[in-house]
């Protein structure tokens, strides 16, 4: 199931991104041959509306734009509504069309995830108000009885009870106190649920000492918190959805920045990183978690599908906008035996890093 709806999100936001593409060239007077749902080979054709072939592809891995006159070759030059009769300007917003349909994407799908509300910490004045309200695991303290136990961060305390009493509420405060009331001659008994899904009945001790502010209060090196889900109203969320789709695009760009720059110099960190695999496993998850932050991870994914293709890598927009800037400057096209030369390599590096990516998912799934 996971890995259908990860291909479902991945042409989602592909065929977004080639609508970009579709919209700009049309409005900027280009002949577009075909708009392809998938990769060739073709399948059927859906549809043809003046001069576009819309079409059905065997490969469900996105989707395509085929421009007229991409490839500058003389005949097409002189063609009115060919791409590389237009101006580089015209051809620039073209290109960038694809990544600004993106952005503009995310920011509709974290406003909708807003909206639907995603699971995070509630202060005490929207415990209340909030849904779906559990009290959470925020960190465990390394070789306490709660890490003995088993105890992970994002764990899910479901009830607690010490042979006598029954923590009474699923909050902060009704927790420490269960505790620390209890004392240190009383194991607790934990019902949890791990982020996986699973449950299980975990056994801690509280021992004194743990808390620097108050050595002999009991303890089991647990912080907690209690979360939910709280949604926004439409003028709320369209205004928040703002600054968090500018605060995800720095912290993706700064991301990237480190990565490419780790990629030359060697010193990358494929830790960080996932690949398909990885990003199929994290989509998977998320969807269990329910539609806002289904949303939410949508969202990242098409940030980075931007701002990936706005590097300048041959094969990518950024590379095929630079051609553009290029040639802008030399007020002439560059020859197609280097273009296609120079794309070539940029495919190929691109294919190898995808390579790479997904063998580290591999490599990390089976330890």
């Amino acid at each position: 199931m996971s890995i259908l709806i990860f291909i479902a999100v991945i042409v989602v936001l592909i065929v977004v991104h080639e609508f970009g593409h579709f919209i700009a060239a049309k409005l900027s007077g280009m002949r577009v041959d075909e708009f392809g749902l998938g990769f060739p080979p073709r399948a059927m054709i859906l549809a043809k509306k003046g001069e576009t072939l819309y079409t059905l592809n065997w490969l469900p891995f996105g989707g395509f734009v085929k421009i007229y006159g991409e490839d500058a070759s003389l005949d097409k030059l002189e063609m009115p509504n060919s791409f590389s009769s237009k101006t580089r300007l015209a051809q620039a917003l073209v290109l960038v069309a694809g990544v600004a349909m993106n952005m503009l994407f995310a920011y509709a799908l974290i406003t909708g995830a807003l909206i639907a509300g995603t699971p995070r910490a509630l202060s005490d004045s929207e415990v209340a108000t909030a849904k779906n309200v559990e009290l959470a695991v925020a960190n465990v303290l390394p070789g306490s009885p709660a890490a003995q136990a088993g105890l992970l961060q994002g764990d899910i305390i479901l009830s607690a009870e010490d042979g006598h009493n029954i923590l009474p509420q699923t909050t902060p405060s009704a927790f420490t106190k269960f505790v620390s009331e209890g004392g240190s001659n009383k194991t607790i008994t934990l019902s949890v649920r791990h982020s996986d899904g699973k449950e299980a009945l975990l056994f801690a001790r509280p021992v004194e000492g743990l808390i620097a502010s108050d050595p002999s209060r009991p303890a089991i090196g647990v912080e907690v918190a209690t979360i939910g889900v709280v949604p926004l109203s439409l003028g709320s969320a369209i205004i928040e959805g703002i600054s968090l789709t500018w605060g995800a695009t720095v912290l993706t760009a700064q991301g990237l920045w480190h990565f490419f720059y780790g990629i030359f110099t060697l010193s990358a960190d494929l830790s960080q990183v996932a690949g398909p695999v990885g990003i199929a496993g994290i989509v998977g998850s998320s969807s269990s978690q329910g539609i806002g932050y289904l949303l939410s991870i949508m969202a990242i994914i098409s940030i980075n599908l931007a701002l990936i293709n706005l590097i300048p890598i041959p094969a990518l927009d950024g590379g095929r906008l630079l051609f553009v800037i290029i040639e802008s400057v030399i007020r002439r096209p560059i020859k197609q035996s280097i273009a296609h030369a120079v794309n070539a390599v940029g495919f190929i590096f691109l294919i190898l890093l995808m390579l790479v990516v997904t063998a580290n998912d591999i490599f990390r799934i089976v330890g």
